[in-house]
């Protein structure tokens, strides 16, 4: 009984792990599709951005960070990424 159970526990966990791969492939072509589509729009830059780029300037790129995260609800690493493309602008 056990073996069979740690058996069945691995195919679900390799199965998710399938799944959970597919979608992030998915989900990196749907946001570089959607950066190729605001780059010709031109759309508005976010008005927190001038909040983002003051906490920048003071020296409080953590709680840039932090903030970013909050408005668009981002992972840390997205959050550290958004911020260095502004400091970069």
């Amino acid at each position: 009984m056990g073996l069979s159970f740690d058996l069945l526990l691995l195919v679900l966990i390799i199965y998710l792990l399938t799944k959970i791969s597919k979608m992030e492939h998915r989900i990196k072509a749907m946001s570089e599709t959607i950066n190729r589509l605001t780059d010709k729009v031109k759309l508005p830059e976010p008005a927190v951005n001038k909040e983002l780029r003051q906490l920048i300037k003071e020296g409080k790129e953590i709680e840039a960070i932090r903030r970013a995260r909050q408005e668009f609800g981002l992972s840390l690493v997205e959050g550290k990424q958004y911020i260095d493309q502004l400091k970069a602008k």
